[in-house]
């Protein structure tokens, strides 16, 4: 009882009735994964609402006369599926699945309300899901298909024109390589009919009309929730409970219990009180409910802006604005705009203009009635002005603009939507009839003190100054002097907060000053203006809708018709994912007698632990024991999840700091804390080749940490078997083997006999998914088999973040001598990691970046060197790629460089650098660069690079304030793993005797479709079809000593071990086929077992032929290269940092294509993921060595809104065989590396800014090239103006990692 009263819907009511699909992935309605659809009846205009919302927020209690939809409630394979679970299944927009549910919600959300949407509503529907995997745009496709207006090419919106229809160049390799255009075909989806949609709950309808409006409170051990159902009781219940939060949506006061401990005895919760859900538009003035979501009053400014005067709508059309980005539509559909007002949150995007906009709040109480001014006083919660703990806020009162009076709100985030503001600001102008002098000014700002901060006095200031450069730059001084930021101030960022501070009050002067000239136009009246050029500002980033083109060879023709390989198959769990039946670890039911688990984490980086309390921990009910480092080292705590989560907070640690604290890689260069001596590889003889250059140069690059931010966060479920000593482990991971033998079997003292490890299917790892899993699981399976109990660990978002590190910070060092003609005849490197506090897989990525590092290059002279720094952080470790998207960046920095040197264009220097076909690698590898030079060619022809770098030329010399940037990168990315043991793979078969086969291997399935692409090899091998074939979950009862999945090659290794078992199993059954070559596999079987033949094998790969000395410098590493290139092409605001991914083509080689719907998934989804890594993925650190980044509200992946606006991929002709399966290419990585042409094509567009600035001297940018960094980078008049911290007189609040 107290569990459900102190809980959300997706914690309480869906996982004990087994309605596991609504998946947990935040618990704070960042990443939608838990989306689910709430409907509602209003009996007064007998209408029935439909609404997304976030499970993990709802409070079961707020749910009372709802229906809520679950995805289990729209389709699944036992009845029908949905026509939305079908398209997105069948356009291959999931991977992992994790996310999938979420997203089938929030589409179909959206098409009962409205069942032709626009392309827009839907992507604005799915603006609060994040997916890790497939880079949206398969998801947007299947989306595509329920528009009503649908066309090849791209309506544009904003500036410029452009368009996804086939060029000549796609039209004629198609008729020459028998090119495919699509991987799915509508015409045979499930036409989606309104009509059978399920019915409101008529009970809840009889309630609702019938039941008489009292209040309801629902009591527990701990807790009182209210819910008022007239104004009355509410003034009743706040009366009595003052203190009491009132909560209407819970995303606020939810998040604050749940991530800062706060507890409240008593909540008041107004159920459908009219008096707070209205909207009346008077002659002066709008009054919004206070109890309206954000929605609900996003609409009602809609209708309210088409029916007034424009003039007149100024404060609503800003509001407006800024509500299509604030947060996702399912935060937006439970907010309430009371709770975001009340709520006053420095970064809050409302308050600031509602401030500046003389808004008034309608407070009451059973003492009366009283109205507040929303000015600085409310804001910064002086008594006089505040709410008193008795009152209720019951509407705002926002008066219309009048004429010659200007508002506007401004805001720049890390992401465009879906992110808390770094700052944003509301500005208000009043002019007197007909001039340009000031009357009334007000100008507040967000995220740059504790609450919203209004420049009373410069406002004060400037009245009576005409509107003109000379006000503007006495304004900015003067907001400078009053919004004042310390250098130590909460959030960092605080230069490139100042900067916005003023820059925000430019696009603001512009702003008016546009719209002044056009209403004083033709009279006498004469202003001052600025060039076209610097009108720019005033432009919105290029926008309009997504399209995409993608292009792959058609399958042989001389293939058998049933023979899948090459086929776009839909991944194999697709359905399931797309219904929520996918079962992943923490969907297992609850075993009998179950406990679960929680960490203590450690408060300090570096310290000694003096002295361990568990007294109040253990006094907690239901708490079964706490296993301390006397067992294991660690502290972890038992009982049922919610008692062990708060028993571990109770566990309380006396530290002592130990020194020194080494966080950075240079402080780790400064102590010579490094985990082993150097990796060095060098080639040539690069100090003569230093001899003879023309130039030389000298640079560095730091790139920043990578959270692996997979959808499933740490999972793992112990159960002793209860004989034999014999324990079952069932978890989220990408290596078994390493989980049984290494950290389980090992910490029991077991044999790995007694121990088995099952993984059915995992919902994303990239990496991270491996070391760090198994210490868990250890810890998890001691605690099982001392009590005898199965025991359950699923790891919160924040404690995943904290815990389990990730993709290592780097520092690259380069020496570079070339020619004049850009040739670089020597390079010197090197190369520094931050592994953290322990070894985990610092030195195999340092090797694998040193083996990577030049990239498409041939430098005849070489030396790298690289070192694993130890820090003090949690050790970092496998991100997919592992390290060469850290050393070829730093590689491409090089060529950038020395491409701005030479006087060339980057693209010319990379293509002189280039090898050509056949060529040695500095390891002494043979290589054959053919493929790449087709990749490098293709690309420049696709993306018409030559005419749209002219375009592009053209557009920076018209606007001053924005520029664009275009950047072409290619890719050549070695694939092994270094050694033959690592290589080897193993699979089991087996044919049953009515024709059926089971098949199981070594790979794990983590979204990467191995399972789907192992049944593909299957059905070719026994030529059967794909539904005679099943395939299990991986597990170390079939298939023993498994490596690990990764590196690519995860379908490569298992596909040639499942296809020599199916080899095996067709030589056994040759003579009975050939005695009966008409008969069905089930004549065979029974044939074969009358026969007494086998119908069961395991196959085995040994692994590719691989090795490596570091001794000599030599080996042969790899098995074979992928080839690639992208071109990316982006627009950046000058003023505030934001870019936009204008358009990417990418062109890769991979080879013979197993399925190119999946090997088209992965490459989408590492670009996507790269292009997070390397221009919005930030990791904080405080000078501590604390996280801050501990989920999606503070760490930012890449969002619908963040992909190119066109993409295009071409898949390039298959042209050499090889010794892989099929001549297929494993991509699961390399196309991450691509990434990076969205980096420098935001640095081609900063060197523009700077250039027009007069600033021509080297430019250094860092990774990732944050809205920040692009800002502080395009200096002008207001970065020169802003105030400087000397450096050593505060202590930041993070520091550079």
């Amino acid at each position: 009882r107290k569990r459900i009263l102190e809980n959300t819907l997706s914690l309480t009511m869906l996982f004990p009735v087994r309605l596991t699909g609504t998946k947990y992935g935040c618990g704070t309605g960042g990443c939608g994964a838990c989306t689910v659809m709430i409907s509602r009846y209003n009996p007064t205009i007998k209408r029935i609402s439909h609404h997304a919302a976030n499970a993990c927020l709802i409070p079961i209690c707020s749910l009372y006369g709802a229906a809520v939809t679950t995805i289990e409630g729209i389709g699944s394979t036992k009845t029908r599926i949905h026509p939305v679970q079908e398209r997105i299944a069948k356009c291959h927009g999931t991977q992992c699945g994790f996310c999938t549910p979420g997203m089938v919600m929030s589409i179909y959300t959206l098409l009962r309300n409205h069942p032709e949407p626009s392309l827009e509503q839907l992507t604005d529907a799915l603006g609060g899901n994040l997916c890790r995997c497939t880079g949206y745009r398969p998801i947007i496709d299947a989306c595509k298909t329920f528009c009503k207006r649908r066309s090849t090419s791209r309506e544009s919106r904003g500036r410029g024109r452009s368009s996804c229809l086939m060029t000549p160049v796609t039209l004629s390799l198609s008729l020459l390589f028998k090119i495919s255009l699509k991987l799915f075909s509508e015409e045979e989806f499930l036409p989606l009919d309104p009509t059978q949609e399920l019915i409101f709950p008529p009970e809840l309808m009889i309630m609702a009309e019938k039941q008489p409006q009292r209040t309801r409170i629902f009591g527990g051990d701990r807790m009182t929730w209210i819910s008022p159902t007239t104004l009355t009781a509410l003034l009743e219940a706040k009366f009595k409970y003052p203190q009491a939060p009132v909560v209407m949506g819970n995303t606020s006061v939810g998040p604050e219990m749940k991530l800062k401990g706060v507890f409240h005895p008593v909540i008041i919760s107004p159920d459908g009180i009219e008096e707070l859900n209205f909207a009346n538009c008077s002659h002066n003035e709008l009054t919004l409910g206070a109890g309206l979501s954000l929605t609900q009053v996003k609409y009602i400014l809609g209708e309210v802006i088409q029916n007034l005067p424009e003039e007149k709508t100024r404060m609503y059309r800003a509001l407006l604005k800024h509500l299509r980005t604030l947060a996702g539509s399912q935060i937006r559909n439970m907010a309430s705009l009371g709770g975001h007002i009340v709520s006053r949150h420095l970064d809050s995007d409302l308050n600031p203009l509602l401030a500046v906009g003389n808004c008034t709040l309608n407070l009451l109480s059973k003492k009366g009635k009283r109205q507040v001014p929303l000015n600085e006083e409310f804001l910064r919660r002086c008594p006089s002005a505040d709410l008193k703990p008795e009152e209720i806020l019951i509407s705002v009162k926002i008066p219309h603009s009048r004429k010659w009076e200007f508002v506007s709100g401004f805001r720049q985030a890390q992401r465009q939507q879906n992110a808390l503001a770094v700052v944003n600001s509301g500005m208000r102008v009043f002019f007197g009839e007909g001039g340009d002098i000031i009357r009334e000014l007000s100008i507040s700002y967000g995220g740059v003190g504790p609450t919203t901060v209004c420049a009373k006095n410069s406002c004060r200031k400037l009245i009576g100054r005409p509107w003109n450069e000379e006000m503007l730059d006495v304004a900015c001084r003067l907001v400078l002097d009053e919004v004042t930021l310390p250098g130590s101030a909460p959030g960092g960022r605080v230069e490139f907060k100042r900067t916005l501070i003023v820059s925000f009050l430019f696009k603001f002067y512009l702003e008016v000053l546009q719209i002044l000239k056009r209403m004083v136009n033709g009279t006498d009246h004469v202003l001052a203006f600025p060039e076209q050029r610097a009108l720019s500002a005033l432009e919105d980033l290029h926008s309009g809708h997504h399209c995409s083109t993608l292009k792959y060879e058609n399958v042989d023709s001389k293939n058998l018709p049933q023979d899948p390989i090459g086929q776009p198959i839909m991944h194999l769990s697709g359905i399931k994912h797309a219904t929520g039946e996918a079962i992943y670890c923490d969907d297992m039911p609850t075993v009998d007698r179950e406990l679960f688990l929680s960490f203590v984490t450690s408060s300090r980086a570096h310290a000694k632990i003096v002295s361990i309390d568990l007294s109040e921990a253990l006094s907690l009910p239901g708490v079964v024991d706490i296993v301390t480092e006397e067992h294991l080292r660690g502290n972890r705590s038992l009982s049922s999840e919610v008692q062990a989560k708060q028993a571990a907070k109770r566990v309380k640690v006396v530290y002592q700091d130990l020194q020194p604290l080494i966080l950075t890689i240079e402080e780790a260069i400064q102590h010579n804390s490094f985990f082993e001596p150097e990796r060095k590889l060098e080639y040539g003889n690069v100090d003569e080749a230093f001899k003879v250059v023309d130039h030389i140069l000298e640079g560095e690059i730091h790139i920043g940490g990578q959270e692996h931010f997979y959808m499933e966060t740490q999972s793992m479920l112990v159960v002793p078997k209860g004989e034999d000593q014999e324990i079952d482990v069932y978890v989220s991971t990408q290596f078994p083997k390493y989980i049984q033998v290494t950290w389980v079997a090992s910490t029991l003292k077991l044999p790995a006999n007694k121990v088995m490890c099952h993984v059915k299917r995992v919902g994303g790892a990239f990496g991270g998914k491996t070391y760090k899993t198994g210490i868990m699981a250890a810890i998890t399976a001691f605690a099982a088999n001392k009590h005898g109990r199965a025991v359950r660990c699923i790891l919160e978002r924040g404690e995943d973040m904290l815990i389990t590190g990730g993709r290592h910070p780097y520092l690259g060092k380069y020496k570079a001598g070339f020619m004049n003609d850009g040739r670089i005849l020597a390079l010197d490197m090197q190369h520094y990691s931050n592994g953290g506090a322990s070894l985990d897989e610092s030195l195999l990525v340092i090797e694998m970046g040193l083996l990577k590092m030049e990239n498409a290059y041939k430098f005849p002279n070489l030396r790298c060197r690289a070192w694993a720094c130890r820090t003090n952080f949690p050790s970092n470790t496998a991100l997919r790629g592992f390290g060469f998207p850290q050393a070829g960046l730093i590689t491409e920095s090089c060529i950038t460089e020395v491409a701005a040197r030479c006087g060339l264009a980057p693209e010319k220097v990379r293509m002189i650098n280039m090898y050509k076909e056949i060529d040695q690698t500095p390891y002494k590898q043979e290589i054959n660069a053919k493929n790449l030079i087709q990749c490098w060619k293709e690309c420049m022809d696709m993306s018409s690079y030559s005419l749209r770098k002219a375009a592009v030329e053209k557009f920076n010399s018209e606007n001053y304030w924005k520029k664009k940037g275009l950047a072409v990168v290619p890719l050549k990315f070695p694939v092994g793993l270094g050694s033959v043991a690592a290589g080897q793979a193993a699979a089991l078969v087996h044919i049953y005797l009515d024709g059926s086969v089971l098949v199981t291997h070594g790979g794990i399935e983590m979204g990467q479709g191995v399972h789907t692409k192992m049944i593909q090899v299957v059905s070719r091998e026994l030529r059967m079809p794909i539904s005679n074939i099943h395939l299990r979950g991986t597990s170390t009862e079939t298939v023993p000593n498994t490596n690990i999945s990764g590196g690519s090659v995860v379908a490569d290794l298992n596909g040639l071990a499942v296809k020599d078992a199916c080899q095996t199993l067709l030589k056994r059954l040759e003579p009975i086929i050939s005695k009966n070559p008409q008969g069905t596999w089930k004549d065979w079987a029974q044939a074969a077992f009358d026969e007494s033949i086998s119908l069961s094998a395991t196959g085995y790969f040994r692994g590719y032929e691989s090795n490596m000395s570091w001794e000599t410098g030599e080996g042969h590493p790899f098995e074979y290269f992928v080839y690639g290139a992208a071109c990316s092409e982006v627009e950046i605001d000058c003023l505030t940092g934001a870019h936009k991914n204008i358009r990417t083509d990418v062109v890769m080689d991979v080879g013979c294509s197993i399925n190119p719907a999946l090997d088209i998934g992965q490459i989408e989804g590492a670009f996507i993921q790269g292009m997070g890594l390397y221009t919005i993925e930030e990791l904080h650190y405080s000078p501590q060595g604390v996280l801050y980044t501990r989920g999606p509200n503070q760490y930012k992946i890449p969002a619908i809104c963040d992909i190119p606006t066109e993409l295009h991929i071409s898949l390039l002709p298959p042209s050499q065989s090889s010794n892989t399966l099929y001549s297929s290419k494993g991509l699961g990585e390399s196309g991450i590396f691509l990434g990076c042409s969205m980096f420098f094509a935001i640095h081609d567009a900063v060197n523009a800014a700077r250039q027009e600035r007069g600033l021509f001297g080297p430019l250094k940018l860092n990774s990732p090239l944050t809205p920040e960094k692009i800002r502080m980078a395009c200096e002008d008049k207001f970065t020169k103006m802003i105030p400087k911290d000397k450096p050593g007189s505060y202590v930041p609040w993070n520091v550079p990692i």
